[in-house]
C-alpha cells in the first residue's frame, strides 16, 4: 500500500489507535518506555473519545446543524438542483441504529422530492465513477428517473471525484446553460464543505441537506456515554469532514 494511502487510512480511528499502539510497543521494545507508554494511551484514548455516542452528537450534531433541513415544499425555488454523490454512515437514517433500506438517507431522495414540489425546473447529477467505468452521475440518473423527473430535466457530470471538483466541474456546466442561483443537496454532515467550496467556486447556492443523521434515538435507548461499535465505525466521516475543512482550507478551495 502506497504511504500516502496508509496514511489516508489513518482517518479511521481503529486504524489509528493500532498504529500508535504498535509505535508505542516497538518504542518500549528499544526501551523507551515513557513515550511508548504515552503513544499506547494516546491511541487507547482516541479509539474511546470515538467511539462514544456523545463525541459524534457534539462534533458531527454541529456540522449538521449548519444547515437545518426544510421540507421540499418549504424549500426556495431556484434555477437547478445539484446532487453531489456519495454516502455518509452507509445511509443509515440513524447514526445510532441499524441499517433499514426501507429508511435509508438518500441524496438522490431529497433531490427527486424537491424537482416534484416544483423547486428547480433541471437537476444536475454530479459524480465520476470510483470503480469500473460507470460514474455516480450516471448511477444516480437511472434512480432519479425511476422516481419520475424525466431524462429532458437531467444534467450530468460525470468526471469529478472530490467535493472541490464537485464544485469546479459543476460551475462549468451551470456557466455554459445560464443557470444562476441552485439548491445544493449532500447530505447534512456534508453540507459546510461542500457549500464552503460552491461559494469559492462563486455559485449562488442554498443548502437543501438530507435529514440529519447524527441523532440520538427517540426511545431513550442509547446511553451517551458508553462505547458503541456503530457509533464507532461510522466516527470517520465526522474527522473526514473536519478533516476535509483543514486541508481546502490550506489550499485555498474554501
Amino acid at each position: 500500500m502506497p504511504l500516502s494511502s496508509y496514511l489516508a487510512n489513518l482517518i479511521i480511528p481503529y486504524n489509528l489507535c493500532m498504529t500508535l499502539v504498535v509505535i508505542g510497543l516497538a518504542l518500549g521494545w528499544v526501551r523507551l518506555r515513557k513515550t511508548g507508554v504515552a503513544l499506547i494511551g494516546t491511541g487507547l484514548l482516541w479509539a474511546l473519545f470515538w467511539s462514544l455516542p456523545a463525541t459524534s452528537l457534539w462534533l458531527g450534531g454541529a456540522l449538521e446543524s449548519r444547515y437545518p433541513h426544510l421540507p421540499p415544499a418549504e424549500s426556495p425555488t431556484a434555477d437547478a438542483i445539484v446532487v453531489l454523490g456519495g454516502n455518509t454512515a452507509n445511509g443509515r437514517a440513524n447514526w445510532f441504529l441499524p441499517y433499514d433500506k426501507g429508511t435509508a438517507i438518500v441524496r438522490i431522495d431529497t433531490a427527486a422530492e424537491l424537482y416534484r414540489a416544483g423547486r428547480a425546473p433541471k437537476v444536475l447529477l454530479s459524480g465520476g465513477a470510483l470503480e469500473g467505468d460507470v460514474s455516480e452521475a450516471r448511477g444516480m440518473a437511472h434512480n432519479i428517473r425511476q422516481q419520475g423527473v424525466p431524462e429532458s430535466a437531467l444534467i450530468l457530470e460525470n468526471s469529478s471525484r472530490t467535493t472541490y471538483e464537485n464544485a469546479a466541474l459543476t460551475e462549468d456546466k451551470l456557466k455554459s446553460r445560464g443557470i444562476g442561483k441552485i439548491l445544493l443537496v449532500t447530505s447534512a454532515l456534508h453540507m459546510p464543505r461542500a457549500m464552503a467550496a460552491f461559494s469559492k467556486q462563486g455559485v449562488e447556492a442554498i443548502a437543501a441537506p438530507t435529514p440529519p443523521q447524527i441523532v440520538a434515538p427517540a426511545d431513550g435507548s442509547l446511553a451517551l456515554w458508553l462505547p458503541d461499535q456503530r457509533t464507532f465505525d461510522a466516527s470517520r466521516s465526522i474527522i473526514k469532514e473536519y478533516a476535509g475543512l483543514f486541508v481546502y482550507w490550506l489550499r485555498g478551495w474554501v
